[in-house]
């Protein structure tokens, strides 16, 4: 490779660096000027003492957008004296995988090393991962992998085996203004032409979602439509344009975002489960699929301590397929919020996987002869229905004989808890338990109140 000047390439070097996007001028150069990820730059941070060691190990660096997966790579290359290349994995092949491994050899030959920064990982095809694996292995190169996906389920086990895998969160507001007032005073930046208050930062800030580049450009859009005035909330505002949910239906944020809507009807938690509701709505979810988790909801965190549940979350999604979107996210949201609001029990839903389990650990036990099909044939020739007691004739219309397999008779798999309805059947349950044959009660059953014999 040449060592002679490039007056050509230099001189788009200028102009560009003269049009690119802030965001871009802004880059941090050095880890100093990093921002955020305190848990892995502070002082007793793994990726600082790896830096400050020349150690730095192949990295996969999993976050959102904007949250400074680039920038590290670029840092990480710069403080450790490495030669810093970069593919994307959308439009690099193998031959280009297999030339930066040749680049790296012939580095690393003449001591330096390579660091290879691959955006969106997880869109290498295996076997594009696999040729990666030996280099990584050998230490050829140092790996830095950036993506928005789980990289646990995104990234061949093999290679993410061979690397440390860092999470990065999204900015927060804070930081982001960091950024915001070091673009508008630094030179690479506005330079000091810009007023923007703190009402406009904040603003910024706060429509970024914690996205370093989304908030250097909207300042950016910002500037140049408020010419030469101040930049004020309204203009970013009208700069911004609605902002898009980074949303991705069939990646981490959708299992992220259905998770906090779950766990906020779970946690009787109306406003969070109105707030995910809405991202995933204005992400483009199926509203299907959020009709759906509610039905589960119902049951699963509800059950029996509010029967109506299940079925406001059914008539929910009953009128999702009358009305459709639009209108119809008045009727998801009625549903949440009840969903959140009403009184909670897993009973249902542990008393099921307990009963599975059983099954599954020992297999299945046949039904007491009592219990069997007593069709005639059966009857007669096999004794099926022997001792079997229709419960309508007896007191209360509860004998108290187990209908369990011999030998489970004490077994247990429900046990309902005290809130809302629940309750009342939590206590015909513990009547029913101690007036149960072969407990330690007599075996007969009284009735429990006046509603068992009313039918």
């Amino acid at each position: 490779m040449s060592n002679r000047p490039d007056l050509f390439g230099d001189a788009v070097e200028r102009t560009l660096s003269g049009s690119r996007p802030l965001a871009a001028r802004m880059r941090p150069r050095n880890l100093d000027e990093v921002v955020g990820h305190t848990g892995h730059l502070g002082p007793e941070g793994f990726l600082r003492r790896a830096i400050a060691d020349d150690n730095v190990p192949s990295l996969i660096l999993h976050g959102p957008p904007g949250s400074g997966k680039t920038t590290l790579a670029r840092v990480i290359a710069a403080s450790t004296r490495s030669e810093f290349e970069e593919l994307s994995a959308v439009s690099a092949g193998l031959a280009d995988v297999r030339a930066v491994m040749q680049r790296a050899r012939d580095r690393l030959a003449s001591g330096t090393r390579t660091v290879l920064f691959i955006d969106e990982i997880h869109r290498f095809t295996k076997s594009q991962q696999d040729v990666l694996l030996p280099a990584v292995e050998d230490g050829l190169l140092v790996l830095i992998g950036a993506t928005t996906e789980n990289p646990y389920y995104e990234v061949n086990a093999a290679l993410a085996s061979r690397m440390r895998v860092l999470q990065l969160e999204a900015l927060d507001e804070g930081d982001v203004i960091t950024l915001i007032e070091r673009a508008i005073t630094d030179d690479r930046g506005l330079g000091g032409e810009v007023v923007a208050g703190p009402e406009a930062r904040q603003a910024i800030a706060r429509m970024a979602g914690g996205d370093a580049r989304y908030a250097l450009n909207l300042l950016e859009a910002a500037a140049g439509l408020a010419g030469d005035g101040p930049v004020t909330p309204e203009v970013v505002e009208r700069a911004a344009g609605g902002r898009a949910v980074v949303y991705d239906k069939d990646g981490d944020q959708h299992y992220n975002v259905a998770s906090a809507f779950i766990k906020s009807l779970r946690g009787s938690d109306p406003d969070a489960a109105l707030y995910w509701m809405a991202v995933m709505l204005q992400g483009g979810e199926d509203p299907k699929f959020i009709a759906r988790r509610m039905i589960v909801a119902a049951s699963e965190d509800i059950g029996n301590a509010d029967p109506r549940a299940l079925e406001v979350a059914v008539a929910a999604a009953r009128a999702l397929e009358f009305v459709g979107l639009p209108e119809a996210r008045i009727n998801l949201a009625q549903a949440a919020t009840y969903l959140a609001l009403a009184p909670k029990s897993d009973a249902s839903y542990r008393g099921i996987d307990a009963a599975i389990a059983r099954v599954r650990d020992e297999g299945a036990r046949v039904p007491p002869l009592a219990l069997r099909d007593s069709s005639p044939a059966n009857r007669v020739h096999l004794g099926h229905g022997t001792g079997y007691v229709n419960p309508h004739g007896a007191p209360g219309r509860v004998t108290g004989d187990s209908c369990m397999p011999e030998g489970m008779e004490r077994v247990r798999f429900f046990e309902p808890g005290g809130v809302g309805p629940e309750g009342d059947l939590a206590a015909r349950l513990a009547a029913l338990r101690v007036h149960a044959r072969g407990s330690t009660g007599s075996g007969t059953m009284p009735p429990l109140d006046d509603r068992e014999d009313a039918g």
